[in-house]
């Protein structure tokens, strides 16, 4: 069966006639005209087909068949039979004043979703990063609406002029909501103040940052902060480095070394140990009462952190707590502190199985893509990247 919309299928472009197809040092260049119709005076209204003059004008295409493409367009300006304007006809694939198809420009801007260059891009688009940026540049990601769970972390993103920023998510439906320029309290309450479902958050998650919760429990009164188990964990961690890096001093060379090379081993969950680690261990605890002590404190912690509810976990906590302030360890001065500010906050971590673990994913690629664009110092095109990125 003859098939009479191959071009327009091949080429993807409508109501176009192909006259000659030309390839010139690995360039495809397109010579065509659009189909002749009736067309609308501007001024007047009147109708007509009245062809005035012709123009080609060179036009930028997506590259085909791994070819860069141009389209040599040759335009009729009509004129009105009544007012006597002139004017081009419509080409439905190119915007007015430009130079490049609507399709050139949405790849350009889909490119985005992936975590490259705005270099490459222009380079697999025939044009200048410049023109890239411009182009992106349109894009508008208007203010979200906040759902009943939202995350919130800080990135050190050098863009706008500030050295941090704050990245806010939806731990559920793991998507960005928002980038906010600066991470400063001040800034922070003017953004989240201006939500009126503000009072319908019911979970915020974040790590243990003494502004990120001065200012949730103002913004979000109905809401239960919850600490990121992560973090939580962190602080023990901390402490049991210190205990090492301290006990190591005392040793000789040989011994000090082995025991900085071991250091994971003390850090390692108890449960998760193989055999010959198991014995490794036990030397290493042998030659060092605070560091065995520092030990059980870090493995008791993990049991800590496996309790199964809010209930469980308190009362579990506060025997730990009396044990380890028995130890008499300094190291773990700091994370007691932690631990008993952040009580409440850490209890409801295990009631509210949410937690950073996406946020810090994202901060994560926002590393990658400023790598990729060796920075980015533009605010509004940085969140637009990112959220672009995300939740492609």
């Amino acid at each position: 069966m003859l098939y009479n919309d191959c071009i327009e299928e091949l080429t993807g472009l409508k109501d176009i006639n192909i006259k000659e197809v030309k390839n010139v040092y690995g360039e495809q260049h397109i010579y065509a005209s659009m189909h002749k119709r009736i067309h609308t005076c501007p001024v007047c209204g009147e109708k007509t087909s009245k062809v005035h003059d012709y123009r080609e004008q060179v036009i930028k295409d997506l590259s085909s068949f791994g070819q860069i493409t141009y389209i040599h367009l040759r335009k009729r300006r009509h004129v009105c039979p009544v007012c006597g304007k002139r004017f081009y006809e419509e080409v439905d694939f190119l915007p007015r004043y430009h130079r490049m198809t609507n399709r050139l420009f949405a790849y350009m801007i889909t490119q985005f979703e992936n975590v490259q260059s705005i270099k490459h891009i222009g380079k697999i688009s025939n044009v200048s990063g410049t023109t890239v940026a411009r182009i992106f540049d349109n894009v508008r990601y208007p203010k979200p609406k906040l759902p009943e769970a939202i995350s919130i972390d800080e990135f050190r993103g050098n863009a706008g002029g500030e050295k941090y920023q704050c990245i806010l998510t939806d731990p559920e439906k793991k998507r960005v909501l928002d980038v906010l320029p600066k991470r400063k309290a001040d800034s922070l309450y003017e953004y989240f103040s201006s939500f009126e479902n503000r009072k319908e958050v019911k979970y915020v998650t974040m790590d243990m940052s003494n502004v990120f919760k001065g200012v949730m429990k103002t913004c979000f009164p109905n809401a239960t902060i919850v600490a990121d188990h992560f973090h939580v964990v962190r602080q023990m961690c901390w402490a049991m480095e210190n205990v090492r890096k301290e006990e190591q001093k005392r040793f000789a060379g040989s011994r000090r070394k082995y025991f900085k090379r071991s250091k994971t081993l003390l850090l390692k969950h108890r449960d998760k140990l193989k055999e010959h680690e198991v014995e490794q261990l036990a030397v290493m605890l042998q030659t060092s009462q605070r560091l065995a002590r520092a030990y059980y404190a870090l493995q008791d912690f993990y049991r800590f952190m496996e309790c199964s509810s809010s209930s469980e976990a308190r009362r579990y906590l506060g025997g730990w707590m009396m044990r380890v302030q028995s130890y008499d360890l300094p190291e773990f001065k700091a994370a007691i502190t932690a631990v008993t500010n952040w009580t409440p906050e850490i209890l409801a971590s295990f009631d509210c199985r949410l937690s950073n673990g996406y946020t810090e994913g994202v901060n994560n690629k926002i590393k990658v893509i400023k790598r990729v664009s060796y920075g980015v110092r533009n605010f509004e095109r940085f969140r637009n990247r990112i959220i672009m990125a995300m939740n492609a």
